[in-house]
């Protein structure tokens, strides 16, 4: 009986430990090493057209790397939103794919790391799975309740205009699956 006493007080130490981080700032290796200020995402061409379907989220979220915040109506360009953490399986399977098909560039692709407290864990999984697209940063899981869903992977589909064209949230996505749904959701190949 003592030793089940024990084996709980440890465990809840430990799971003490597991807390949201609060006032973390980007250290310098967060940031990408051409970082200036400048956003993550580059500015599009011109001014968006309105949007005349649903729009997606009106969020502003933090670049992970730094510079600044970037807000998902205001992309002005067909943009694939993927929804992932750094604890997720079959976002591991997914992003491989999703990485090879931004390197296109047939639209703008970028990540969110979401529900993901630990910046540690974020940047091993950017480092370990080679990511070169920008990276958003929603510790609380922000953008994943505004779109109504609670498990990840979450794909969104954002038109030029800021409409949310589709929201996938299934199996992982193979490269395949990602150009299919671009070019169906998106009108891009």
């Amino acid at each position: 009986m003592r030793r089940i006493g024990v084996v709980a007080l440890v465990a809840l130490v430990a799971l003490s430990a597991c807390g949201k981080e609060t006032g973390e700032r980007p250290s310098a290796a967060d940031r990408h090493p051409s970082d200036s200020g400048a956003p993550c995402v580059p500015p599009a061409s011109g001014p968006p057209s309105p949007a005349s379907g649903p729009k997606a989220p009106d969020l502003a979220l933090a670049c992970f790397a730094g510079g600044g915040k970037v807000r998902l109506t205001a992309l002005g360009r067909p943009a694939i939103v993927n929804l992932w953490a750094s604890w997720c399986e079959p976002c591991y399977k997914e992003l491989p794919a999703l990485n090879g098909y931004a390197q296109r560039g047939a639209v703008l692709v970028l990540g969110v790391a979401t529900d993901d407290r630990s910046r540690s864990h974020v940047r091993s999984a950017i480092a370990d799975l080679g990511l070169g697209f920008p990276i958003l940063y929603d510790p609380d899981a922000e953008l994943l309740a505004a779109v109504g869903r609670r498990n990840l992977p979450v794909t969104l589909f954002v038109t030029a205009t800021g409409e949310l064209a589709y929201t996938y949230n299934s199996v992982a996505l193979d490269a395949a699956g990602f150009e299919r749904l671009a070019r169906e959701h998106l009108g891009v190949p």
